[in-house]
């Protein structure tokens, strides 16, 4: 065993609030946060009161007209600010980060942490997104004289922007939404997820110390929904950003028509990967492992659902549980260690329900399902196998290290079978002409496909169909997202 050493945390650190550019302590107490390594306490998360809420969506509306004025260039300069002293000070951050995720130590250092800066750095150059429409001519009307009508096109920001993040890879997802948000001027309240909120908390103190004009941005956090909601529900409030679970997406929506409030929302996910009968199998095989041993199957752009040729079925099967019983599930911060815990006993315990139903739905269980003897919240990797597509391993997002296998009697009904779900984030193909993959691709309701790789990418458009989200961000499209269009018209005589 192999442990990294990291410093001690101190459990009696105070983490305060950030509203309207002061340090605040929170109005109704502190609440544990507990390592899923260990289950231990490592540290307490400031519990934001409702009116602590409503302060710091005011202040983000009251600094939002000097920020709105001022030049993208100055804007984009303060993020590359931020994106230098995050990667000169995320490393002190990683013991706490790793302490409150569970992610295991190389995900945290080689996944979890670099991302943070490289978010805010994306955005550090300003871009031009206006655009001027081709004019052409208009006669006399009641309207106005004829003459040649034109119309220049701007991108102005949508306003206060509440920033509403999952307990998987916080840093990242709190850091793509704030750096576009940003760049585009507009003013941001974060809220973590209330699991995980202390290393974002340390981004912010390093973010506001690159010069961000006070109520720019702030943070709120809280152990329940209330504080969520709070915000969600807030006049103040002109978009929220959300990533986390479809269910809580619509409560989101629900909450938001009233004052028609601008949505983002990266939602969950059921990632469809399909074998063709002359795919590379030992490929393919390495991108399902990674449902496994990529943040033990919390992400929700995994590919859950194989959906293989039925005469390479058998052989992906037993390669399947082959890898499996290679990866080391044990202590997060061994080395050695490739599945980590969950993130909470009660998820957990989700995890084990979701596996029971399977078996009793009639999937064979081909590997795991058994509650590991460790101190943590583990779940050992599981694969099952002979599933159908109305079985709830199938359907629903589990969120764990689980892997559902189907067989399919070629591409058209491998397509019926991934588009066969209320999801579609993130599915895969392998094929081993990238043309035929490129084809089977296209016709999958998925936001993202990966053509023979897992890897995504980095600027390209990212969202989903379906119950998988509204919106897309990263790269301009993450400057589209956090942007009203203005059109600004005229008729020359």
């Amino acid at each position: 065993m192999a442990l990294a050493e990291l410093e001690p945390l101190n459990v009696d650190d105070e983490y305060r609030l950030l509203i309207g550019g002061d340090w605040v302590a929170p109005e109704a107490g502190t609440y544990e946060i507990v390592d899923p390594n260990t289950t231990q306490v490592i540290g307490h998360a400031p519990e934001a009161s409702t009116s602590q809420v409503a302060d710091a969506a005011a202040a983000a509306k009251a600094a939002l007209p000097g920020w709105r004025d001022t030049p993208m260039a100055e804007r984009c300069a303060l993020l590359g600010r931020a994106a230098d002293l995050i990667d000169e000070r995320i490393g002190g951050l990683t013991g706490l980060l790793q302490g409150e995720t569970g992610a295991t130590i190389n995900i945290t250092e080689a996944v979890q942490l670099p991302a943070c800066g490289d978010r805010f750095r994306q955005y550090e150059i300003p871009v031009d997104l206006d655009e001027s429409m081709a004019p052409y001519p208009v006669e006399a009307n009641p309207l106005g004289p004829g003459g040649l009508a034109g119309a220049h096109v701007i991108r102005q920001p949508v306003g206060v922007v509440a920033c509403i993040t999952s307990y998987n890879f916080p840093l990242v997802n709190v850091s793509g939404k704030v750096a576009p948000a940003l760049a585009m001027g507009n003013t941001v309240v974060i809220k973590p997820a209330p699991q995980d909120p202390l290393a974002m908390i340390k981004v912010v103190e390093i973010i506001e110390e690159a010069g961000f004009p006070p109520g720019v941005v702030n943070i709120i956090t809280g152990s329940g929904a209330a504080a969520g909601a709070a915000l969600v529900g807030s006049p103040d409030v002109n978009m929220v950003s959300f990533t986390g679970s479809s269910a809580v997406g619509v409560k989101i929506m629900r909450a938001g028509a009233a004052t028609m409030k601008r949505l983002l929302m990266e939602l969950g996910g059921k990632g469809a990967c399909v074998l063709t009968d002359d795919c590379n199998v030992d490929a393919a095989i390495g991108a399902i492992a990674s449902v496994w041993g990529l943040h033990s199957g919390q992400i929700c752009t995994a590919p859950t659902r194989v959906i293989v040729h039925r005469s390479r079925y058998d052989e992906v099967v037993d390669k399947l549980t082959a890898v499996a019983g290679m990866l080391k599930v044990g202590d997060a911060l061994d080395r050695e260690t490739i599945v980590g815990p969950v993130i909470t006993e009660l998820h957990r315990s989700r995890v084990e329900h979701f596996i029971a139903s399977g078996v009793a739905d009639g999937a064979t269980l081909q590997c795991g399902g058994e509650r590991p003897d460790l101190p943590g919240y583990f779940v050992a990797p599981t694969l099952l196998a002979d599933c159908e597509p109305d079985m709830r391993v199938v359907t629903e997002e589990i969120f764990g290290p689980v892997v559902a296998v189907m067989p399919h009697d070629g591409d058209d009904h491998a397509v019926e079978l991934a588009n066969d779900s209320h999801y579609g984030l993130f599915s895969y193909v392998f094929a081993d002409s990238p043309a035929r993959a490129f084809e089977i691709g296209q016709r999958i309701e998925s936001g993202n496909v990966g053509i023979n790789s897992l890897a995504p990418h980095v600027h390209a458009p990212f969202g989903g169909f379906k119950m998988s989200g509204v919106g897309r961000d990263r790269g301009i499209f993450g400057l589209h997202a956090y942007s009203e269009l203005q059109a600004l018209s005229w008729v020359s005589s």
